[in-house]
C-alpha cells in the first residue's frame, strides 16, 4: 500500500488491541436473535435465513472446526477477528486518504512564524509539519478505535453474527478505491470490484447501497470516459462473477440436505426468492409514518453509537472532518455523503425488528472515517498556531475521544459470562417431561434451542416446533428428518395444509384476493397443529410458550387450544392438560444469571429487555394467578415476589402481590 513502517505498525497495533478487547468481552456460548441459527447453518454447511449469507457461512464453518472452546465460542471469535480486521483496515484507509487533502498541501507551503519561534528546526522543515507521520498516525488511530469501540460493531464482534464480516469487506472496497485514485492502478479497481461482488454474499443490502457513492467516486476520479470504457465492463463482470460464485453455495448446500436448509434453494425460483429476501419484502414500505418512526429510532441509535448522547465528541470530530473534506477533497466528501444518504434512504423505509444498528453501519463507518479527517484538521490547525507541546496536547486530547467511546460502550457490549440464552432454554426445558413436545413462535427461544439441540446435543428428546416456520414448506423437510413419527401420525392433516401452503408460496396474490382461500389455509393450519397436539398427548405431555398459549402470535390458534385444553403454568411454559379438573403445577427453579445481578447493562430496546425478561415476568405472574385460583395463596405470593426480584417496577406483579396480601393478610 506504499505506507511507512510506522503506519504498518499502527495497523498491527490496532488489530492486536481490538482482538484483545473483543476476547475479554466475547460471549462464551450461544446468544439471542440469529446466533443459534447461524451457528447451526455454519457448522453443518447448511442454508441460513434469506439472503443466505453464503460467504459468512463458509468462513464461520472453518472457524467452527478450530479445536478450541465450544462451537459457539469459535464462531463468536470469527466475528471478533473480522471486526478487528475492519478497524485495522480503517486505520489504513485514513492513512491512505489524508495526503489527498488539498488544504494540507497548501498550508505546507506557508510556514507559521509562531511555530518557528517555538520549535526547533528550519522554516522549511516546519512548513511540512502536517505531513509528518504523526499527523497521519493519530487521526488514523482515532478513527479506527472509534469504529472498534462503537456500540454497534462491538456488540456484533462478541457474538455469532454476519455484520462484522460485512463491515470488513465494505472497508476493503473503500481502501482499494482510495488507493486506485492515488495510484491510477486499474488492477486495484478490478480487485475492488471482485471484493464488492463477494461482499454481496454476506449482507447484500448494506453493500449494495454503496453503489451511488462508488459511481460518484469513479466519475470524479476518472470522468465520464470511464463509463464508456471497457474498464466498466470488466469491473461489472468481475463483480457479477464473484457474486455468482459465492451464491452458488446455496443450491450446492441445499442438495446435500443439511440439518438447516432454510428455503430449500434448489430451483432457480427458490434461489431467487432466497437471495431477494422474498419473505421479508412485506417489511419494506415507503410510508411517511414508517420513515418518521425509523428516523426517530436512527437518531437514538446514532446518539449513543460512539459516545454518551450528552457528549457527542465523535460527531463533533466528524463535522470538522466533513468541513475539511469540503474544502480539501470534494471526491471523498461526496463519497461519504452519498454513502450516508443511500444507507438512510433504504433503512428508513425498512421496518427493522432486531439488529437495527446493523443496517446503519455504512453511515456509522462514514462518520468514523470523517472523524479521522476532523482529527487531522484540528491537529494541523494546532501545529500552525501553537508549539509542539501544545500540538501534542491536542493529539492526546483527540485520543481521549475513543477512550470515552470505550468507557461508554463497554457495559453494553461486554458479553463475558453471558449465559442468558442458554439459561433461558434450560429454564424452558426443565419442566418438560421426557419426550415432551414444545410449541413456540418465539425466535429468542427457537434459535438458541436449535444450537443447543443440534450442536450441544441438549434435550434431544424434546420435540420442539416453531409454529411460525410451519408456514414455510421447507420446514417440513426438517421435521421429517428430526421427528418422522410426528408427521407420520398426522399425515392427513399435514398434507392437507401443505397443499394449500405450496399453492400460497407460488402465488401470494391469489390468497390476498380471496378471503375464502385465506380462511381455508388458516383453518387447515390450526387443524394440523391441533392434530400434532392430540397425537402427541397420547404418548407424552405437550407444552407451549406463553405467546402461543395466550394468543399473542396466533389468536385463533390460542382460542382453539384454550377451548380444548387447560393451560397449566410450569416454569416458563404452559402444559396443555386435557383434564378440566385442577392440575398440580411444577415449580422448577429458574436460573436467572445476568438478569438482575448487575452483570450486564441493556438499553430499553435490547432484545433481552423487550422479549426475554417480559417472559419471566409474565409466566411468574401467570403461575401466581393459577395458584391463587386454587387456593394456594402463599405460594402465589412467592411467585409474585420472584417476579419483583427480577423487575421491582413490574406493575402487574406489584398489583398481584398487593391483592393477595390484602386477601390473606400475609
Amino acid at each position: 500500500m506504499g505506507l511507512t513502517r510506522a503506519h504498518s505498525a499502527g495497523a498491527v497495533f490496532v488489530l492486536l488491541l481490538t482482538i484483545a478487547v473483543y476476547l475479554i468481552t466475547l460471549a462464551p456460548t450461544v446468544t439471542f436473535v440469529d446466533s443459534g441459527e447461524l451457528i447451526v447453518a455454519a457448522r453443518s454447511l447448511g442454508v441460513a435465513h434469506p439472503p443466505g449469507f453464503p460467504l459468512y457461512l463458509m468462513l464461520a464453518h472453518l472457524a467452527s472446526l478450530v479445536p478450541l472452546g465450544n462451537v459457539a465460542q469459535r464462531v463468536n471469535f470469527a466475528s471478533a477477528l473480522f471486526a478487528a480486521l475492519a478497524a485495522s483496515c480503517l486505520f489504513l484507509l485514513v492513512s491512505e486518504a489524508l495526503p489527498n487533502l488539498k488544504a494540507v498541501k497548501k498550508s505546507s507551503a506557508k510556514p507559521n512564524k509562531r511555530l518557528a519561534r517555538n520549535a526547533k528546526g528550519s522554516p522549511a522543515e516546519l512548513a511540512s509539519v502536517e505531513t509528518h507521520p504523526f499527523f497521519r498516525l493519530v487521526p488514523a488511530l482515532v478513527a479506527a478505535l472509534l469504529l472498534a469501540f462503537s456500540r454497534t460493531l462491538w456488540s456484533f464482534a462478541t457474538v455469532a453474527e454476519i455484520y462484522t464480516l460485512n463491515t470488513l469487506l465494505i472497508l476493503v472496497v473503500w481502501l482499494l478505491m482510495f488507493r486506485w485514485r492515488a495510484t491510477g492502478n486499474n488492477q486495484l479497481l478490478l480487485l475492488a470490484a471482485s471484493v464488492f461482488g463477494i461482499a454481496l454474499g454476506v449482507h447484500h443490502v448494506t453493500v449494495g447501497v454503496m453503489l451511488p457513492a462508488l459511481a460518484a467516486f469513479v466519475y470524479r476520479t476518472a470522468g465520464w470516459g470511464f463509463f464508456r470504457s471497457r474498464r466498466l465492463l470488466y469491473a461489472a463482470l468481475i463483480a457479477l462473477g464473484g457474486t455468482i460464485v459465492v451464491y452458488a453455495y446455496l443450491p450446492l448446500a441445499a442438495h446435500q440436505m443439511p440439518i438447516l436448509n432454510w428455503g430449500d434453494p434448489r430451483t432457480l425460483q427458490r434461489i431467487w426468492w432466497h437471495i431477494s429476501g422474498h419473505q421479508y419484502q412485506v417489511f419494506l414500505s415507503f410510508s411517511p409514518e414508517q420513515i418518521a418512526n425509523q428516523a426517530v429510532a436512527f437518531a437514538g441509535l446514532a446518539a449513543r453509537e460512539f459516545n454518551p448522547a450528552w457528549l457527542p465528541l465523535a460527531f463533533v470530530l466528524s463535522a470538522f472532518g466533513f468541513a475539511a473534506l469540503w474544502r480539501g477533497d470534494r471526491t471523498a466528501f461526496w463519497f461519504l455523503v452519498l454513502v450516508v444518504i443511500a444507507d438512510l434512504a433504504y433503512s428508513l423505509n425498512y421496518e427493522i425488528a432486531e439488529d437495527k444498528g446493523a443496517y446503519y453501519l455504512p453511515a456509522f463507518l462514514a462518520a468514523a472515517l470523517a472523524a479521522g479527517f476532523g482529527t487531522h484538521f484540528l491537529l494541523v490547525s494546532a501545529a500552525h498556531k501553537w508549539s509542539h507541546k501544545q500540538s501534542a496536547a491536542i493529539a492526546l486530547a483527540s485520543l481521549l475521544v475513543p477512550i470515552v467511546t470505550f468507557g461508554a460502550n463497554f457495559p453494553f457490549a461486554n458479553r463475558h459470562n453471558f449465559f442468558m440464552a442458554s439459561d433461558y432454554i434450560a429454564n424452558i426445558e426443565r419442566p418438560i417431561a421426557p419426550q415432551g413436545m414444545l410449541l413456540t413462535t418465539d425466535w429468542q427461544v427457537y434459535s438458541p434451542l436449535l444450537y443447543l439441540r443440534e450442536i450441544e446435543q441438549q434435550r434431544r428428546d424434546v420435540i420442539a416446533v416453531d409454529v411460525n416456520l410451519l408456514r414455510r414448506s421447507w420446514y417440513f423437510d426438517y421435521l421429517e428428518s428430526q421427528y418422522p413419527d410426528l408427521l407420520a401420525e398426522t399425515r392427513i392433516a399435514s398434507e392437507t395444509f401443505l397443499v394449500d401452503l405450496r399453492r400460497w408460496e407460488q402465488n401470494l396474490d391469489i390468497f390476498a384476493r380471496s378471503p375464502n382461500l385465506t380462511r381455508q389455509i388458516n383453518d387447515h393450519f390450526r387443524e394440523m397443529i391441533l392434530a400434532f397436539v392430540a397425537a402427541h398427548l397420547r404418548k407424552a405431555p405437550v407444552y407451549v410458550t406463553w405467546e402461543v398459549g395466550l394468543g399473542l402470535a396466533e389468536r385463533e390458534l390460542a382460542k382453539a387450544l384454550n377451548d380444548k385444553y387447560r393451560l397449566v403454568p410450569e416454569g416458563l411454559v404452559f402444559r396443555l392438560a386435557s383434564d378440566p379438573n385442577p392440575q398440580s403445577t411444577a415449580s422448577p427453579e429458574l436460573v436467572t444469571r445476568g438478569i438482575n445481578d448487575g452483570s450486564f447493562r441493556f438499553t430499553a430496546d435490547d432484545v433481552v429487555m423487550v422479549k426475554v425478561i417480559p417472559v419471566y415476568l409474565k409466566m411468574l405472574v401467570n403461575r401466581g394467578r393459577y395458584l391463587e385460583a386454587y387456593g394456594q395463596k402463599e405460594e402465589a405470593a412467592g411467585a409474585y415476589q420472584k417476579a419483583l426480584s427480577l423487575d421491582p417496577n413490574s406493575a402487574a406483579a406489584q398489583q398481584a402481590l398487593l391483592e393477595v396480601r390484602r386477601k390473606t393478610g400475609l
